[in-house]
């Protein structure tokens, strides 16, 4: 018998791979943070001899959820300006927040706050776009998740950096610090169209180029916003970022509410990605992203939460079910966004848009045990005839009782292994107070 880690045995394994295979009394055999092999219940016991031996008789696992886009130190902002559209919503309350209280300490405990929230609610990976963005590297490493650090980019000052080309020198700084940190990788993070000109772009397409790293991107997130870019430069936000050069295989796209027919035929010839936040775009009254669209011309469509200051939560089973019913109704098709494709799109699609899909996003030989555990065998998800559209349409955040990491278990019978919940929550309390008292 050969000695491995871990054997994880289930009642389903869904493994979202090319075929969106689901399969019944199987296990996983795990050793040193990769799958080894996924075989049937019997044939694993006979052939592996595991150091441990996980048994979820009631459980579907699945690939842990790739949150493509959020904000995860603003957890700390959660709540605090509800209601509003966008630009008054940053521009009165958010910008104004984040001059009072944003500095290392402030990204320190939002990060470790909206780190145990993803690992409770199934999130292996996230995608982050914020200031100090060296705190939030350093949380995800210590805890344990994989993590895809942005290095912002904004033309005017803030506590992070002066102008366009500190930003810029910062983020570089950080991507050579994180070379040795098998768990994180970077994306240059230039904020939207309307805080990023010409020059820093050109300076960013460049640089990705030779670092090989994504650009990560709001885009065409408003009317406003494309309204305002008519009026100051004759062009449509894509438009311009088209001659730029942006539109590539480098490009994730966040937000892309307000397409038209020929941008999508851009965007497609290009092959760039597109990270839809339903949950968030809803709440601001941002518009809708045309995702059936967008998928029927072949566009990599991923999903993300956003901020908890605009959804209010980071949780991946709500977006899912969000993009499968907006899907429905934008398209007037009850066929559009099958549960199939809201669960790739949460998984192996966030992973393809920053380029790891060859370690991460699905449950294959030779990925990274990057795993989630469902119990399925709950009021609310009984009975049960579709594994899959159990996990969309009816299950919880709450039903998660298990997640690994790298073959690392990060949350075990609903209890995190790797963060102090009751200090965490004290730090928590402070800022809460600190930001109630301004």
């Amino acid at each position: 018998m050969k000695k491995i880690d871990l054997l994880l045995q289930a009642r389903w394994v869904i493994t979202v791979n090319t075929n969106n295979d689901l399969l019944e009394e199987h296990c996983l055999a795990i050793n040193n943070g990769l799958i080894i092999d996924i075989l049937p219940t019997q044939e694993a016991i006979q052939q592996y001899s595991a150091a441990s031996h996980k048994i979820l008789s009631e459980h579907a696992i699945m690939p842990g959820f790739v949150n493509c886009h959020t904000h995860a130190a603003m957890n700390l902002f959660r709540g605090i300006a509800d209601d509003l559209p966008l630009m008054e919503w940053l521009q009165s309350h958010i910008w104004p927040a984040e001059q009072t209280h944003i500095n290392q300490n402030f990204v320190r405990t939002g990060s470790q706050l909206a780190i145990a929230e993803m690992l409770r609610s199934g999130t292996t990976c996230f995608n982050d776009m914020y200031f100090f963005a060296d705190e939030t590297a350093k949380i995800a490493n210590d805890i344990g998740i994989r993590a895809c650090l942005g290095l912002i980019v904004i033309d005017f000052p803030t506590v992070w950096a002066n102008d366009a080309d500190e930003y810029i020198s910062k983020g570089l700084q950080l991507h050579d610090q994180l070379r040795d940190k098998p768990l994180l990788t970077t994306a240059f993070a230039p904020h939207a169209p309307y805080t990023v000109s010409d020059t820093p772009l050109q300076k960013i397409l460049t640089l990705s180029e030779e670092l090989d790293i994504p650009v990560h991107m709001h885009i065409h997130e408003t009317t406003d916003e494309v309204n305002q870019a008519l009026d100051t430069t004759g062009m449509r936000p894509l438009q311009r970022l088209e001659k730029l050069g942006c539109l590539s295989p480098k490009l994730v796209a966040v937000h892309m509410t307000q397409l038209n027919d020929e941008e999508i035929k851009s965007i497609a010839a290009q092959g760039s990605h597109v990270v839809h936040c339903p949950e968030s775009n809803q709440k601001l009254a941002s518009g809708l992203c045309p995702v059936q669209k967008l998928i029927d011309a072949g566009i990599n469509v991923a999903l993300g939460t956003d901020g908890a200051a605009s959804n209010n939560d980071l949780d991946m089973f709500g977006e899912m079910r969000s993009a499968a019913l907006l899907g429905k109704i934008t398209s007037m098709d009850a066929k559009a966004v099958t549960a199939t494709t809201a669960l790739r799109m949460a998984t192996i699609n966030g992973a393809k848009a920053l380029g790891l899909d060859a370690i991460t996003g699905s449950l294959e030989v030779n990925k990274a045990a990057d795993i989630t555990a469902i119990n399925l065998n709950a009021i609310e998800t009984q009975p049960l005839y579709n594994p899959i559209s159990q996990i969309v349409y009816s299950a919880s955040r709450e039903q998660v009782t298990d997640v690994w990491v790298a073959g690392k278990q990060k949350l075990n019978k609903r209890q995190l292994t790797c963060v102090n919940e009751e200090q965490l929550l004290i730090e928590v309390k402070k800022w809460q107070q600190q930001i109630n008292a301004t």
